[in-house]
Formats: C-alpha cells, sequence, structure tokens
C-alpha cells in the first residue's frame, strides 16, 4: 500500500454522525477510519501515512480536548474538531494546543473537506520533516566521538589549526577528522554542513 496515501480519522459516539462523515470523506477519495470512542482509536492500528483526526468534541469515554493532549506528546496527526455544543473556552484551547480546525455543528462539507485537506497537507509536511531528521541523525551516528568533538569547530567557520590547539592534536590529523565529517554527513559544502547541524541542534563552539 502507497505510504503517501492519506487517511482520515473520524472519532464521534454518534453513528449516524460517523456514516455521513465517512461517506463524505471517502467520496473524496480518502481513506477513512471511524470509530465510536477515544479508546478505539488509541487501541487502533494506524497506517504510515499522511492523516487527520476529525475529532467529537464530547465522548462518552475521554472527551476531546483530553484526548488532544494525551496526543501531543507523540506523533499524532493533526486535528479537525467538530461539535455541536461549541463554546469559546473550548475552541480556543483546541486551537492553541495547535488543532487545525474547530468546526460547530452544522457545518458545510466544503469547510469540513477544506479543513481535512489542510489538516493533511500540515502532516504531510511535518512526516518529511521528521524523516530528514532521522536521516541526519542516522548520518551524525555515523561519526566517531573524536569527529563529533569536530564538527562543532567545523560548523563554527574555525581553521584546523585554531582547532588543533583547542583540540591538543595536529592540523593534519583535523584536516581528516574534517573530510571524514564531510564524507559521513553527506555535506556537499560547508554551509551544507552549517544546515545540518543546526537541525540537529549542535551548537558551535565559540572563541
Amino acid at each position: 500500500m502507497n505510504s503517501d496515501n492519506p487517511i482520515v480519522f473520524v472519532v464521534d459516539d454518534d453513528y449516524r454522525v460517523r456514516e455521513a462523515l465517512s461517506s463524505l470523506i471517502s467520496s473524496v477519495r480518502l481513506r477513512v477510519a471511524a470509530f465510536g470512542s477515544a479508546a478505539e482509536f488509541l487501541q487502533s492500528e494506524k497506517p504510515d501515512a499522511p492523516a487527520c483526526l476529525v475529532l467529537d468534541l464530547e465522548l462518552p469515554d475521554i472527551g476531546g480536548l483530553e484526548l488532544q493532549q494525551e496526543l501531543a506528546a507523540g506523533d499524532a496527526p493533526p486535528i479537525v474538531f467538530i461539535t455541536g455544543h461549541g463554546d469559546i473556552p473550548s475552541s480556543v484551547r483546541a486551537m492553541k494546543a495547535g488543532a487545525i480546525e474547530f468546526l460547530s455543528k452544522p457545518f458545510s462539507e466544503q469547510e469540513l473537506l477544506g479543513a481535512i485537506d489542510t489538516a493533511i497537507a500540515v502532516d504531510r509536511a511535518a512526516r518529511q520533516k521528521r524523516s530528514e531528521l532521522a536521516e541526519l541523525q542516522r548520518h551524525y551516528n555515523l561519526l566517531t566521538p573524536r569527529e563529533r568533538e569536530v564538527l562543532p569547530f567545523v560548523v563554527a567557520g574555525f581553521a584546523n589549526k585554531q582547532t588543533a590547539g583547542d583540540l591538543g592534536t595536529s592540523e593534519i590529523t583535523i584536516g581528516v577528522h574534517r573530510g571524514q565529517i564531510m564524507r559521513k554527513m553527506g555535506a556537499r559544502s560547508l554551509a551544507e554542513l552549517v544546515r545540518m547541524a543546526d537541525k540537529l541542534g549542535i551548537a558551535r563552539a565559540t572563541a
């Protein structure tokens, strides 16, 4: 199955709402999986694909806002809240916590589909960013402890001679380490290596 084939999760305790939303979402050729409670959703297997969670605010077990908070620690899909009992404090709380949209019933089909499109685009970008970071970390893990010591000096623009002096080794050795760092990280230029280090959160050495 294409891992980029998006899926929409629907969590609503009203069977009629689940059926209607599933039918609407399927009509625009999106995969959909519907659940009657937060527990059912949490226990389900999730495909490795861009996703969106259409979540009812009021659920019989865990409320929508509580589920949003529980999911916040992981790589959960962006949330589109739907509710028949919306209030301003709930909507503000949901949006501050990163919800894409907060729709009060009745809402139009286009409003919901537009919010789902936005959520899937946000999730696709986040997944791409996580994938790139994981790949960078894989390259970084190839470095020896000494090469990891040298890296902050390289990205800070230190000359090999100065780096060698600070680390108590020879200029030639630092040159070798520098070459190995560039090769293992897959960096084609110093500027690219600097961007990689920034994404990994590696602090630059200071004089």
